[in-house]
């Protein structure tokens, strides 16, 4: 008896199986990566998105990364108390918080983009330059399709 049953081939061989894999992968070794500079991916997700959108509204960050409220209070929270974002209150609706990114943010997204861009090319070793610009295009496409409202990037 085997120890463990490889997926049915019927299975394997959809492309929603082997992207769902070849994500987890991903994720894995952007994990490991992120792990290495001590910083959770969620903290980096939102950090990436602070300095992208920033100064901008708490409840409009958790919304644009797909994060739960409360699970961002948190992570804003550990951000801040490292010293990377900043939270002051919105000049247009003194309610809200506007999150925005300190200097050591930056920095330390400098030093991590690095690495993250090492993991992706760990995931994509098997393939040529070419490939791997075709792969993303394909990819682009097929997230478009799917959610027209995504921005896509150049």
């Amino acid at each position: 008896m085997v120890d463990k049953l490889p997926a049915p081939a019927r299975i394997r061989a959809l492309p929603s199986w082997l992207l769902g894999r070849a994500a987890a992968h991903g994720r894995g070794l952007v994990r490991e990566a992120l792990a290495g500079d001590g910083m959770p991916m969620l903290h980096h997700l939102v950090l990436i998105a602070v300095r992208e959108y920033g100064p901008v509204a708490q409840a409009e960050l958790a919304r644009a990364v797909g994060i739960d409220p409360k699970d961002m209070v948190a992570i804003l929270n550990s951000l801040q108390a490292d010293g990377l974002v900043t939270r002051t209150p919105d000049p247009h609706d003194r309610r809200k918080n506007a999150i925005a990114a300190t200097p050591a943010g930056e920095r330390r997204l400098a030093r991590q983009e690095p690495l993250v861009d090492a993991a992706m090319d760990d995931l994509l070793a098997p393939l040529s330059a070419t490939e791997r610009a075709t792969f993303t295009a394909l990819l682009t496409r097929v997230v478009a399709a799917a959610d027209p409202d995504t921005p896509t990037v150049s």
